[in-house]
């Protein structure tokens, strides 16, 4: 007899998984398939029947994406918190950054674990949530406190923070030099400083250190 079919379904752990993407839920799913102390009860794509599976199904654990369809998953964490407060959440989001991180800690969430984590993070991330679910978890949690509390890092300047924001927003060399009234030369040169102070080789690696440092803010809002 293997050890899933010897685990006895009321003592395993219930997880509800909220992904609007069906790949990531299948991975998640598979993950959890492979432990024997879980088991995946239900999945939702969009905050409205995560909320409603939620108070239906009563998981352990909620695995929360950060960004869906109808809603920023922060507020589904605060109102499923508000109503379950035994329930386990842990937060999963794409955009790892210090502000995404508080913010799933002052949602009340049980943990929080980047996209880019291994499956086996997020296991261990429902492991804690459902024996821990006001205890709140992170990898970088110490050196995100410790961020907030001795802020450092590159200061920009009005000017640079402007460019930082055109490229997140997906403008060329043309297009920013067109929305800063610059010529591309100078364009150029306003990218190649900010590239400098954040210590990046391209605008992905800039994008993303921005983010880490507080500098971006990371786009988990409803997509409408």
């Amino acid at each position: 007899m293997s050890a899933e079919a010897a685990q006895d379904p009321a003592s395993q752990i219930s997880v509800l998984l909220v992904d609007d993407h069906d790949l990531i839920r299948k991975g998640l799913r598979h993950a959890f398939d492979k432990d024997p102390d879980f088991t995946v009860i239900g999945e939702a794509d969009t905050i409205a029947d995560a909320l409603r599976l939620g108070t239906r199904m009563q998981p352990n654990v909620v695995i929360m994406d950060l960004r869906l369809p109808d809603g920023s998953g922060l507020d589904a964490t605060r109102k499923l918190r508000k109503a379950h407060p035994h329930m386990g959440i842990v937060v999963l989001t794409m955009y790892a950054g210090d502000d995404q991180l508080f913010g799933a800690l002052d949602a009340g969430a049980s943990a929080f674990v980047p996209k880019s984590a291994p499956a086996a993070d997020v296991v261990a991330a429902a492991r804690h949530a459902s024996s821990n679910p006001t205890a709140f978890s992170a990898a970088d949690l110490a050196a995100a406190m410790q961020r907030r509390l001795t802020p450092s890092g590159p200061q920009l300047s009005p000017r640079e923070s402007q460019v930082l924001k055109l490229l997140a927003d997906g403008h060329s060399v043309a297009g920013i030099a067109k929305q800063l009234f610059v010529s591309e030369s100078t364009a150029k040169t306003h990218i190649s400083k900010l590239y400098e102070k954040l210590g990046a080789g391209n605008r992905a690696q800039a994008l993303m250190t921005a983010l880490k440092l507080g500098l971006l803010e990371a786009p988990d809002q409803p997509k409408f």
